[in-house]
């Protein structure tokens, strides 16, 4: 009977949180705004790669589509540039990239990476942004500008 006493106060809680949580963005019929939001990628990895366009893809949604985005930008520098170079890109993660560019996001490759791996323009995917002023640059004139920083 304990663990029943102990998930009690966090069942009820959720009981009434429950109707607070909406997948539609109801929240933003009231207060509606577009939205500007550039996120990082600097992590080594497909996964985590596949992680952050879901993040995009999953943020989106949650502000009710892109009607309600002006802007989506991400900022790809360091070891996770790797993970976009034509040829040896995971398909899945080539396609996840492609739907989200087709929607409006931006890809911003680092230009400094892009010199430090050997990474030509042409090797990077179709619609690149190639950013000669280096991608923490890059993000810091996105904030200037009122974009939201997320680093998943």
């Amino acid at each position: 009977m304990s663990i029943w006493r102990s998930l009690f106060p966090v069942l009820t809680m959720a009981v009434f949180l429950l109707p607070l949580v909406k997948a539609d963005a109801a929240h933003l019929k009231d207060n509606p705004r577009k939205h500007k939001i550039v996120y990082q990628l600097d992590d080594a990895g497909v996964d985590k790669a596949k992680f952050v366009l879901g993040n995009i893809r999953n943020h989106v949604a949650g502000v009710g589509g892109w009607q309600n985005v002006e802007s989506v930008e991400l900022v790809v520098f360091g070891p996770a540039l790797k993970s976009f170079v034509q040829g040896s890109v995971d398909p899945a993660l080539a396609q996840a990239l492609e739907a989200l560019q087709g929607q409006g996001m931006t890809f911003g490759a680092c230009g400094n990476t892009m010199k430090n791996f050997s990474i030509t323009a042409e090797q990077l995917p179709s619609k690149s942004l190639i950013l000669p002023q280096g991608g923490v640059v890059r993000i810091m004139e996105l904030q200037e500008q009122g974009y939201i920083y997320l680093r998943p």
